[in-house]
C-alpha cells in the first residue's frame, strides 16, 4: 500500500508543472500586447505630404477638393478603428521643432540645386525615402562632384529629418525605417 507521503510527491509535481505552464502562457500573452506597438501611419502620411510640398514649394490643396477624399476613406478609418483593438496614442497636432525646421529650411535651399538634375532623370527617389544617382551620362566631373555632394548633403538631412520626426510623434527609433517608407511615396510623386 502507498503511504500519503509516496502520493502527494507525483501530485506537487504536477501542481508545478501546470503552475510554470501557466505563468508562461500568461508571460507570452502580455510579451504579444506589449509588443503591437501603435504606429501612426496616417500622421506620418500627412506630415510627409505637407513637409515634401514646402520644400519642393508646391500649393496646399483646398479643402473643398480634398472633401471627396476624406468622405471615401471615412469608412475605411471607421473599419479600421473598429477591427483593431490598438492603444491610441495622445494625438500630437505639431510635428515642428527648432531642428526639423532647419532641417526643412537646408532641404528647401537644395532643392532648387537638385531640380534641374531631377527633370533631367539623372536622380532616383528610393523607397526607402532616400534618394541615389540613377545616371551621371553628360555630366562633367565638376557636375558630378556637384551631383554627388548634393544627394550625400539630401540624404544626411533625410535621415536627420525621419529621427526628428519618429521623436516628435513619439515613435520608436526602431520604426524609423516605416517613416522613410511613407516618405518615399511623396518623394516619389512627379518633380514640376
Amino acid at each position: 500500500m502507498l503511504n500519503n507521503r509516496t502520493m502527494e510527491e507525483p501530485m506537487k509535481a504536477t501542481n508545478k508543472r501546470f503552475l510554470v505552464t501557466g505563468a508562461l502562457s500568461s508571460l507570452l500573452v502580455l510579451a504579444c500586447v506589449t509588443i503591437n506597438i501603435y504606429f501612426p501611419a496616417e500622421k506620418v502620411e500627412s506630415v510627409a505630404g505637407e513637409i515634401v510640398n514646402e520644400i519642393r514649394g508646391k500649393e496646399k490643396v483646398p479643402e473643398e477638393q480634398n472633401s471627396d477624399k476624406d468622405r471615401s476613406s471615412l469608412l475605411e478609418k471607421t473599419i479600421r478603428v473598429v477591427s483593431l483593438p490598438v492603444a491610441h496614442a495622445a494625438e500630437v497636432t505639431d510635428v515642428s521643432n527648432p531642428t526639423i525646421r532647419s532641417l526643412k529650411q537646408s532641404m528647401k535651399n537644395r532643392y532648387s540645386s537638385l531640380k534641374p538634375y531631377y527633370l533631367k532623370g539623372l536622380i532616383k527617389e528610393e523607397s526607402d525615402g532616400f534618394i541615389s544617382i540613377k545616371s551621371e551620362s553628360g555630366l562633367d566631373l565638376k557636375s558630378k562632384r556637384t551631383l554627388r555632394t548634393l544627394i550625400e548633403a539630401e540624404n544626411n538631412d533625410r535621415e536627420k529629418l525621419y529621427a526628428e520626426i519618429a521623436s516628435a510623434l513619439k515613435i520608436e527609433q526602431s520604426q524609423i525605417a516605416k517613416i522613410g517608407a511613407i516618405f518615399a511615396k511623396e518623394w516619389q510623386k512627379p518633380v514640376r
